[in-house]
């Protein structure tokens, strides 16, 4: 039975090895699409409507996602697979500490949230950009409401995770040095 475990597992660790830099990249664009078509899905669909934090989530899914098609179309070695893996690598850190941000205003007690401001729309058109960042990141009370749960994590968490997932992928495949 032990033996048999270790087998299965050698066996996708090799298969694991076997994957090319350009297939992850391709992988990660096709899990970016898949979790984007979630996020519309949960706003069209469910009627949740993303708050700012949610959307610079978004943002960060779809700045992985980017640079990992361009990754895959360039199929680059040396120096350019380290550019692409540096930035994808950033898309996922910043994800990372977006959707913790977002998991800490969600813990925080009902008296400590901050309170809501202007929807994101109206901030970009009526105040200075800077402004707007800040607020963003300060986040609002839309940002600490929980309203979609699933096997006991929000959305940020689940975020969190992919972030988490794709990011150490990318890393992991990059140290796997095989070509096309």
């Amino acid at each position: 039975m032990h033996e048999q475990r270790y087998l299965c597992m050698n066996n996708v660790i090799n298969r694991l090895n076997n994957i090319s830099f350009r297939q992850w990249n391709l992988a990660l664009v096709l899990a970016v699409l898949a979790l984007l078509a979630f996020a519309l899905y949960a706003q069209h669909g469910l009627l949740l409507e993303p708050c700012p934090l949610c959307i610079l989530q978004r943002v960060a899914f779809v700045w992985m996602g980017l640079v990992a098609l361009l990754a895959a179309v360039h199929n680059a070695a040396g120096f350019w697979r380290w550019v692409y893996v540096s930035l994808i690598s950033a898309g996922g850190v910043a994800g990372m500490l977006v959707a913790g941000r977002h998991l800490w205003l969600q813990s925080l007690p009902a008296d400590k949230v901050p309170e809501c401001g202007p929807g994101l729309n109206y901030m970009l058109e009526n105040f200075p950009l800077a402004e707007v960042w800040e607020s963003v990141l300060y986040g609002s009370g839309s940002c600490a409401e929980l309203g979609w749960q699933f096997l006991g994590l929000s959305m940020p968490g689940w975020t969190l995770l992919w972030y988490v997932i794709l990011t150490a992928g990318t890393l992991y495949f990059f140290t796997n040095r095989k070509g096309a």
